[in-house]
């Protein structure tokens, strides 16, 4: 089985990619991305993104296991290109062209269907994630009513407070302006 996933308007021109691609062709997943790690070329961190995305779509969408995988072929294509203009000598302008890239990664089984998991366990392992975050948000909504709760008891406490204070303080001022001795 094979499984796909694509980069489209990369802001890097294909000559440049092709030579990361090349290098990448054939690898067996975990080789690839060490290889993506420690290379020093600027296009290495998008295509380890695409290759970590690749990666996801087989284990969720076709339940492949990982450690079966190899990248059978990288195509890198031409995108749209932006042009821009610089301005010369004379009042003349000369055409800049930004290049972009296409990139499409596919990846295939080494063994025909070794550590697949069938469309049965898949469903029961989506099912049973389904009903462990029914249960976080039922547990969050009790959560969240009880710090409400603390909260406006915090509140409370704290305008009482307030008062307190702001009843003695004045009649702590008023003390300090009586006792003030006139010259």
């Amino acid at each position: 089985m094979q499984v796909s996933a694509k980069l489209n308007n990369f802001r890097k021109s294909t000559r440049k990619v092709r030579l990361v691609a090349k290098m990448l062709r054939g690898l067996e997943v975990k080789e690839a991305e060490n290889q993506l790690k420690f290379l020093i070329k600027g296009s290495a961190p998008d295509f380890e993104k695409l290759l970590k995305s690749a990666i996801a779509n087989a284990e969720n969408n076709f339940g492949l296991d990982k450690d079966n995988l190899f990248v059978k072929d990288i195509i890198v294509n031409e995108g749209a290109r932006l042009k821009r203009w610089l301005p010369r000598a004379y009042g003349r302008a000369t055409l800049i062209l930004k290049r972009t890239s296409n990139i499409e990664m596919v990846l295939a089984e080494k063994v025909e269907g070794k550590g697949r998991k069938k469309i049965e366990k898949r469903k029961e392992i989506k099912d049973i994630k389904h009903e462990e975050i029914e249960r976080k948000e039922e547990r969050g909504e009790e959560e969240a009513q009880e710090e409400k709760k603390e909260i406006t008891k915090e509140k409370d406490e704290k305008e009482f407070l307030d008062e307190k204070k702001k009843s003695a303080g004045a009649r702590g001022f008023l003390r300090r302006v009586f006792r003030r001795k006139s010259m």
